[in-house]
């Protein structure tokens, strides 16, 4: 779950159009007006191409009031190039993310910034969020980023089970369509134990908790869903609390760390950066 929730996309989109609007006014309305008294300057001096000349003098003096343009319209002009910038880069091709929580350590720690990719798995429309083309579909062991079913909050954790899967778990070891994936012991303490899991090609660490019961159970992913699971384990609020993650609720692939950042008033590191496992 991501600490700042808000709809990005959705502001974008409504400063975007206020921009297109504010033009469309400005050229339907008001840039005439500023043509016909440049026009008239013009007229009123005759040689104001004429370097040197008393009219040019005039002329140049007088242009900047005659073609200014109101606050309002010179500010949407300049900033609006920008935010479409940010829109396209942000809904078609990299989105950043921080991390809020410590449901994806080891992998990903509190205060990670992350880059997402939009386009791995299709392009969307921004807000809306369909799909307008196909690329390619979520694979086992993807670190992805999502709306949770009934949620608006961004999650992020780990493709465990792809539609059609059957996914059990068994004294915290996870079996898919019947077969096991390989647990290999990094580290065991009396508090916390560190494994590194495969799944299909993908090799990541999770984290277990020794004290905390294991959460059995045996489900199988319908059609059009995926099964997400936190790295860390034991403690990672996912699809076994809030069920299976519609293929309309994907945001994208994570693919790399770029800066450390845990709080405000702390200096940002780049120990962490790299591509996500």
């Amino acid at each position: 779950m991501f600490g700042l929730n808000i709809d990005f996309a959705l502001v974008l989109v409504l400063l975007c159009a206020a921009g297109i609007v504010i033009w469309l006014f400005d050229l339907v309305f008001l840039a005439k007006g500023r043509q016909q008294r440049h026009a008239a300057l013009k007229a009123r001096y005759p040689a104001y191409a004429t370097a040197g000349s008393d009219d040019e003098k005039a002329y140049q003096q007088a242009l900047p009031d005659v073609l200014r343009e109101p606050v309002i319209i010179e500010t949407a002009k300049s900033f609006l190039p920008v935010l479409l910038i940010v829109l396209v880069l942000r809904s078609f091709l990299v989105e950043p993310f921080q991390i809020p929580s410590s449901s994806m350590e080891p992998t990903l720690e509190i205060g990670d910034y992350i880059l997402v990719n939009k386009f791995t798995y299709g392009v969307r429309l921004p807000v809306l969020g369909t799909k307008v083309i196909e690329m390619g579909e979520p694979a086992r062991g993807d670190v992805m980023v999502f709306f949770p079913p009934n949620d608006h909050r961004y999650f992020i954790k780990r493709v465990i089970g792809l539609p059609g899967d059957t996914i059990e778990y068994r004294n915290k070891v996870l079996y898919i369509n019947g077969r096991q994936a390989t647990q290999t012991l990094q580290m065991a303490l009396r508090t916390e134990i560190l494994a590194t899991e495969q799944l299909g090609d993908v090799s990541h660490t999770i984290r277990k908790y020794p004290a905390r019961l294991a959460d059995n159970f045996a489900v199988t992913v319908p059609e059009g869903h995926y099964f997400m699971m936190g790295d860390n384990r034991d403690n990672s609020s996912d699809s076994r609390v809030w069920g299976f993650v519609p293929e309309s609720n994907i945001v994208g692939r994570a693919f790399a760390v770029w800066m450390h950042w845990e709080r405000l008033f702390s200096i940002p590191s780049f120990d962490r950066v790299g591509m996500i496992r």
